[in-house]
């Protein structure tokens, strides 16, 4: 079994306990405890798992929703080459939907200062960035802010999202898979992302990989759904090639 593998079936193990124990996880992958520490070790630097005394416990059961100045401090150099790769869906002259989220708050700190680009965006924080640049006519979405992710959420983003249509989305997400395609805790968020996805001709996915196989409450779009998914490379290439039988281009950053 591979590193990668490894610490995947380490972070499924965990958030279905809880917890990890380091003894326990070495009989269990048939690893030493030093090459099991190595991995909690790798997980905890990428923000997913918080050591404690002979195991791990997932930062989601310390944290319910990591807020966004939290998840803006985790993988940034991960989250810089995602968004940096994603500038290559931004057309010259067109219409993009940003969504709230640290990585695509990245893509909006990258966003190109040439051409002439109608961005519209549910994100406070990414507004904030995108108001100076003068190659963007932006469109700020309105609603109700959610504190712990900055997005506008309820009735008043989904009226505007209803009757748009724009090129691009570029979509963040708590969580994708297989078996359950994009998911997000929070009800009203799930819903302003479904329609993000219905308001675009083409979807392009900015996540790192630490979301991958991780489920969370609320489903707002399938893998067929979207056609582009931008990652880093901490992205299993089995599990790769299995999100493509769906549908999507898998891009590893």
């Amino acid at each position: 079994m591979y590193a990668a593998e490894r610490q995947q079936r380490i972070m499924a193990d965990a958030r279905r306990d809880g917890r990890v124990e380091v003894a326990a996880l070495a009989e269990a992958l048939n690893v030493t405890p030093e090459t099991v520490r190595r991995d909690l070790t790798a997980l905890e630097r990428r923000g997913t798992l918080r050591r404690v005394h002979g195991g791990a416990i997932p930062v989601d059961r310390l944290e319910l929703e990591p807020t966004l100045a939290t998840r803006t401090g985790r993988l940034t150099e991960e989250k810089r080459r995602i968004a940096a790769a994603a500038l290559e869906q931004v057309p010259t002259e067109g219409t993009v939907i940003l969504d709230a989220g640290s990585t695509t708050l990245a893509v909006a700190d990258l966003f190109p200062r040439e051409g002439d680009v109608t961005v519209l965006t549910n994100s406070v924080a990414a507004a904030a960035v995108l108001t100076a640049n003068p190659g963007v006519t932006l469109y700020l979405i309105g609603g109700r802010i959610r504190g712990v992710t900055g997005a506008a959420v309820g009735e008043w983003a989904l009226a505007a999202l209803r009757d748009i249509c724009v090129d691009v989305a570029f979509l963040g997400t708590n969580g994708f898979s297989t078996a359950r395609g994009l998911t997000t805790p929070d009800q009203s968020e799930a819903l302003v992302k479904r329609a993000m996805v219905g308001a675009a001709r083409r979807r392009v996915l900015v996540s790192d990989s630490t979301k991958s196989a991780d489920d969370h409450l609320h489903r707002f779009a399938d893998l067929a759904d979207i056609e582009l998914i931008i990652t880093d490379t901490g992205l299993d290439a089995d599990v790769a090639a299995e999100i493509r039988t769906y549908g999507p281009e898998v891009v590893l950053a």
